[in-house]
């Protein structure tokens, strides 16, 4: 899976002030991500807000991707759940056509055990109708899946091909980078470690700040692919500033307001979610300006 090497960019999903999806916003997101070098694009990812689309939302953003890519770069597509038998459904009932590859989170809320996850993916791998690309975010997920699970699955399972890990954990990447196949793309899911991650051994990253920065981003995981530490590290520093400043009041709230000051798309999300604080909102004008 040579084309998901390097950076792809977990889309937002623009919603109008009414709330509905907007159209206009997201064309413009792809074209902006596809103009300034990104290398594949994921599609309804937790960063899309994608809990908050019901199916004929969701279609919108796929037909509506989709055609804004109009096949210049590979597709990802998320779809994950904590009920395996409805994840599975999802899989086989979606068209699937214009994707390279299917991102699936480890299942939320339910806590499973080891085996648990295991056996998730592992009925999922003998169904998928496409190479699947494992997603660990204890953060969101409030359990860890473990690099014994993810060599183990990798290893029996020749179409789990990826994992997007996103422990924030960089002994935790690297026993994955050591320990799985070679063939097997260990992708950072943190935009703060994501170049230690492909210096150790990584395929890159689906990134988020990578969204707002794509020119200078995947600019320096293209230096880190190529082993130019120094060089990427100038990179990583100029932006670090604003990977905090985006988190800072979570996902994709930062990035939504990075987006509207450059004047892409609207900084509105659905509830739960709201829009960053006015003094954040500062904090990411400041650095825009500067930057």
């Amino acid at each position: 899976m040579q084309e998901l090497i390097g950076t792809g960019v977990a889309l937002i999903t623009p919603f109008n002030e009414d709330f509905s999806v907007d159209v206009e916003g997201l064309k413009r997101v792809v074209k902006h991500n596809i103009k300034n070098g990104i290398d594949y694009l994921v599609v309804l990812g937790t960063t899309a807000e994608s809990a908050t689309l019901n199916k004929d939302e969701k279609q919108l953003v796929i037909d509506t991707i989709v055609a804004a890519n109009a096949g210049k770069l590979p597709l990802v597509l998320g779809i994950g759940g904590n009920n395996t038998s409805a994840v599975m459904y999802e899989m086989l009932s979606v068209d699937l056509s214009a994707f390279t590859a299917i991102l699936s989170v480890s299942p939320y809320y339910n806590k499973p055990t080891q085996e648990g996850i295991y056996q998730h993916f592992a009925t999922l791998a003998k169904k998928t109708p496409l190479p699947l690309i494992l997603y660990n975010v204890p953060g969101r997920t409030a359990s860890n899946v473990l690099p014994e699970t993810v060599i183990k699955l990798a290893i029996e399972y020749k179409n789990i091909i990826a994992i997007k890990e996103a422990a924030g954990d960089i002994v935790q990447a690297m026993r994955l980078i050591d320990g799985c196949p070679d063939k097997f793309l260990v992708i950072s899911g943190d935009d703060m470690i994501a170049l230690p991650m492909v210096l150790a051994g990584g395929a890159g990253v689906i990134s988020v700040i990578a969204e707002g920065f794509p020119k200078d981003f995947s600019h320096m995981i293209r230096l880190g692919l190529e082993k130019k530490a120094a060089e990427a590290y100038k990179i990583h520093f100029k932006v670090a500033p604003v990977i905090d400043h985006i988190f800072a009041e979570g996902n994709p709230a930062g990035i939504k307001a990075v987006l509207n000051n450059l004047g892409i798309c609207r900084d509105t999300l659905r509830l739960p979610l709201v829009g960053v604080s006015n003094d954040l909102r500062s904090k990411i004008d400041a650095f825009i300006e500067a930057f």
